[in-house]
């Protein structure tokens, strides 16, 4: 049987939500290994005047405990 544990991550980009989901999962599987699946809980952009400068993503990260 599996054990399995979920932390929060927090990340963002210049580039795309799709850049920032990438960028945490990258950097978590740096300290935490066996990642299974990470969902994204929640969306959002950091705007200036009528641009987006960043856009930032909250993620559910699943890994397996050994």
């Amino acid at each position: 049987m599996s054990v399995l544990k979920v932390i929060e991550v927090l990340a963002s980009s210049k580039k795309s939500w799709e850049d920032a989901t990438a960028t945490a999962v990258k950097k978590a599987s740096k300290s935490v290994k066996n990642i299974k699946s990470a969902w994204v809980q929640d969306q959002s952009v950091l705007v200036s005047g009528d641009k987006v400068k960043e856009y930032r993503v909250a993620l559910k990260v699943t890994f397996e405990v050994n």
